[in-house]
């Protein structure tokens, strides 16, 4: 079935079976590699992706989930598209600033996760980031950097203590 969407602001019209994961749409198709396979059944968080605004684990996704969509992956802060929500940025810098990557596999999910949870929480405590990051999985044990960088996020964003 055709489907109709767009990625990091760049219109798409491809025709796929419609239980195809989008992970493998945007990774196999599109050659978008931001997003991870990671376990392929939504536990990890290394293919998470923001549809219509929402993060979503892309590989749960099916193309027949996405006629109309608007996604964005972590690549959009480097193409710079129009629809990048400032939340992006501000935890790709504060990422950096905090030294969070170790591996960095599951980083993109990490930084995506954490801009959508920016979004609707815009000065969160320890709890809710453990909270809202805990569903995506690190190896390397960062998590404490992740909740650090976080709040440098939310600081940089706007948000008071």
């Amino acid at each position: 079935m055709t489907q109709n969407f767009t990625v990091n602001g760049r219109a798409y019209n491809i025709d796929v079976e419609d239980d195809m994961p989008l992970l493998w749409i945007l990774r196999d198709d599109l050659k978008v590699h931001g997003p991870k396979y990671g376990c392929g059944i939504g536990l990890c968080g290394a293919c998470t992706v923001h549809m219509n605004g929402r993060a979503v684990r892309s590989c749960q996704m099916r193309a027949s989930d996405i006629d109309g969509a608007h996604i964005l992956t972590i690549e959009s802060a480097l193409q710079k598209s129009a629809d990048l929500p400032k939340e992006i940025l501000a935890v790709q810098n504060a990422w950096i600033e905090h030294q969070v990557a170790q591996c960095g596999y599951c980083q993109s999910g990490q930084i995506m996760t954490a801009a959508a949870f920016l979004a609707t929480t815009p000065a969160p405590n320890d709890e809710d980031i453990d909270d809202a990051m805990s569903a995506n999985l690190c190896r390397c044990g960062t998590y404490p950097r992740i909740r650090e960088a976080i709040k440098t996020a939310a600081k940089t964003l706007g948000a008071t203590d």
